[in-house]
């Protein structure tokens, strides 16, 4: 009988191994499912954020959506603290076993199911902790939990097999989910302690460790005291597993939890407004004439153009990963390698920051105390006034939501009217208010804008690129999207016509007032016609109209428009009459930069470069990219336009510059438009071109005074601060001595008589 018992248990015992056996190779094999294949084994973490980065490698920011905002870190860049802390206190044994922990699964049996201790320690090793989180999903019961286990362990030990120890800790720490969108190891040392990696202190890497247990029950945020005491653990533990000595111990468990927190957030980082449009063109599908409304031809005819000459526009659903999908800016862990230089990007906010909101935005709003409509000009109808008003609260998202409840527009307009709290922005900070939705329109109104950019003639690289003053109240993008009337910046284009058309700076045209028969309707251009004769070099100096129509008159205006196209100028609405000279048709900065490379670059444009290379989530380059450019002028018309703009900037309009203290070789052109709406300034050195606008939220917001409003104050002295600050920079290869390469004794005017009749006092734009 007794043989029979102990046959019984040994067959019982063989038929529960086998049974386990042949559920393991059940498992292995994927009989029951639910076990990842190798391809994804092999590639375990397929949801890391694309960054972007600098020229001078620095990460600019990442696009993620729905938490997957992790940036991989290699082993390498991870302190030795933070390891050794994660194996003392996850797995002391994670260096002896193969995925799977036999004695710590024991000691949790027998301590949690025979003696009940809740306190006793899991079993799970950091293999299985990771197999847990990249393939097992959300088990809310134990049952279910239970049941999960064996297929856990499975992954694990293929995990094992498939990579080395060091590189489980790294997938381990790249993927782990530190809350408060902190994904990762990267992300959790910036977000809690604005720190990389490799440069945490022991106790802060003891403290994101003590997360790993539970970052919800030991947030550091919301529960310091608790996390503290978590954290403490941790450096008991290093030191039971010989990684600290108790003195060491004893002093970092004395220290306090002192966080340096702040919110992730895909929108923190340089250059928001670049990583913003660089974002909308790579995703860009192919333009299709059926979604564009018929008012926005012009936008399909644009799009189409980028869509065939622009290898970035478009880039995720022209190029294909192996498996055939587009690759996906959110998750491929890409890199996009820009231009951006982030010490000129800096330089590039700072100096507008520093003009338009420390200077002119004091100045325009004080003029509100003499204006009926401020911000608007008093020069608007009351009709006018309240078309505007209409249309602007059609454009909010009140409006929108409103109207889809089934408001009446009559109803919708009145709750514009009635006070609510809010809170509004102001460049000292945020402010708490109550005030009407009508109102604060208008107070957003107030604000001006601007736009700038800078880039390598030589090689088009874009190194700086501001958009506007803050993404996040005022987000639309006046470097590349935005257009505005361009003014007398577009006259060193009708000149250069004028140079390929055989003149030089020095001839003579008469400075006369003349009325011209132009786009059915007469037009007599305001400005010069003082009477005399007057050279192009003076009249460009000076932007003399007079002069400019002149020229214009005597040239082609489709032979301009048709120049345009080639100094990059996208907008196919522009109409060749003669007042195209001087600049009523809307072009973007980005543009207007691009176009002038080609007069410090011998005739050639440069079109602007973004991304130098991308780079997917294995180091592969799956995407070069390299400078476009198109000869434009000849290089004698392109010297020619240097001397007569530099006396833009030594003598004429544009001599402020030099009165702030910029004092390298270069060339520009000032602009203002109609009631003096739109302020540029377009400024170009030997080795960087960059540009910029000023102006309100619309056309009939702005100064109402000619020296306040026009693009020598209103705009010049942001290049000019930009410029100093690089230009000081020893750091950065452009240097305040370059010259002009303009062969030895080029002679600009041709032998003529270089006698230009200045007159000082007339300057016109």
């Amino acid at each position: 009988m007794k043989n029979r018992v102990i046959k019984i248990m040994w067959w019982s015992f063989a038929g529960v191994v086998g049974f386990l056996i042949l559920v393991f190779v059940a498992i292995w094999n994927g009989w029951f499912g639910g076990m990842p294949d190798v391809e994804q084994l092999q590639n375990p973490i397929d949801k890391y954020a694309t960054q972007i980065i600098s020229a001078d490698d620095v990460l600019m920011g990442t696009w993620n959506r729905e938490g997957g905002n992790r940036i991989s870190v290699d082993y390498d860049e991870l302190p030795k603290d933070l390891v050794n802390g994660l194996i003392a206190t996850e797995d002391e044994r994670f260096y002896d076993h193969s995925g799977i922990d036999m004695i710590a699964i024991c000691r949790a049996v027998v301590k949690r199911l025979i003696l009940r201790q809740k306190s006793a320690g899991g079993g799970s090793t950091i293999t299985q902790q990771l197999a847990k989180q990249l393939f097992s999903g959300q088990s809310p019961t134990s049952f279910q939990r239970a049941l999960r286990k064996p297929f856990e362990w499975v992954i694990a030990l293929k995990l094992e097999r498939l990579y080395t120890k060091e590189e489980i800790i790294t997938m381990y720490l790249n993927y782990f989910d530190f809350l408060h969108n902190a994904n990762g190891i990267k992300n959790a040392s910036e977000v809690y302690f604005s720190k990389q990696p490799r440069d945490l202190t022991t106790n802060e890497c003891a403290t994101l460790v003590g997360m790993c247990k539970n970052p919800s029950y030991f947030n550091p945020v919301r529960y310091n005291e608790r996390t503290r005491d978590r954290r403490n653990v941790v450096l008991l533990q290093m030191e039971k597993n010989g990684f600290l000595t108790t003195a060491e111990r004893n002093s970092l468990a004395d220290e306090p939890l002192t966080l340096k927190f702040h919110r992730a957030d895909h929108r923190d980082g340089i250059a928001i407004y670049l990583r913003e449009y660089l974002r909308q063109i790579m995703m860009a599908k192919k333009p299709n004439p059926d979604d564009y409304p018929e008012w926005n031809s012009n936008g399909y005819y644009q799009d189409s153009l980028a869509w065939e000459q622009d290898e970035l526009y478009g880039w995720c659903n022209k190029n294909f990963k192996q498996d055939g999908t587009p690759y996906n800016i959110y998750m491929d862990g890409l890199k996009i390698y820009t231009t951006i230089d982030s010490r000129m990007q800096k330089y590039a906010e700072e100096a507008c920051y520093e003009h338009v909101a420390q200077t002119l935005q004091p100045t325009f709003s004080k003029t509100k105390y003499s204006k009926r409509r401020f911000p608007y000009s008093d020069n608007i109808t009351t009709k006018q006034y309240n078309d505007i008003m209409k249309r602007s609260m059609r454009q909010t998202e009140r409006y929108r939501v409103l109207a889809q409840s089934g408001l009446e527009e009559e109803e919708i307009y009145k709750t514009f009217h009635e006070k609510t709290p809010m809170t509004v922005f102001s460049y000292r900070g945020e402010i708490d208010t109550i005030m009407t939705p009508y109102d604060s329109l208008l107070y957003y109104k107030e604000f001006l804008r601007c736009g700038f950019m800078c880039m390598e003639p030589t090689t088009g690289a874009v190194k700086a690129y501001v958009g506007g003053l803050n993404y996040e109240h005022f987000s639309y993008d006046m470097a590349m999207v935005g257009k505005r009337q361009v003014g007398s910046t577009m006259k060193p284009f009708l000149f250069s016509l004028a140079m390929e058309n055989g003149w030089s700076p020095c001839d003579m045209v008469p400075n006369t007032k003349q009325t011209y028969f132009s786009g059915g309707e007469e037009w007599s251009p305001k400005g010069g016609g003082t009477g005399g004769m007057r050279s192009l070099r003076s009249a460009l100096a000076f932007s003399n109209n007079a002069v400019s129509a002149y020229l214009m008159s005597i040239l082609n205006p489709h032979q301009l428009v048709d120049l345009l196209r080639t100094f990059g100028i996208r907008n196919k609405n522009i109409p060749p009459y003669l007042s195209l000279c001087l600049g009523p048709c809307d072009i973007s900065v980005g543009e207007m930069v691009s176009g002038y490379t080609a007069f410090a670059n011998h005739g050639v444009r440069s079109a602007p470069m973004f991304v130098t290379k991308i780079v997917d989530s294995h180091g592969n380059v799956v995407s070069h990219f390299r400078p476009q450019f198109n000869e434009v002028i000849s290089s004698e018309s392109a010297y020619k336009m240097i001397t007569m703009m530099r006396a833009v900037v030594d003598e004429g309009t544009g001599r402020r510059v030099r009165a702030m203290g910029v004092t390298c070789d270069m060339g520009g052109k000032t602009g203002t438009t109609n009631s003096y709406s739109d302020a540029w300034f377009i400024g170009y050195t030997p080795q960087l071109v960059a540009g910029e606008w000023v102006g309100g939220d619309d056309r009939d917001i702005h100064f109402d005074s000619h020296y306040l409003g026009q693009g020598a104050h209103a705009a010049l002295p942001i290049w000019a601060l930009f410029m100093k600050k690089v230009l000081s920079d020893s750091r950065l290869p452009y240097k305040a001595n370059a010259t002009f390469d303009i062969p030895l004794g080029f002679d600009p005017c041709n032998n003529h008589d270089a006698t230009d009749g200045v007159i000082i006092n007339d300057i016109f734009e």
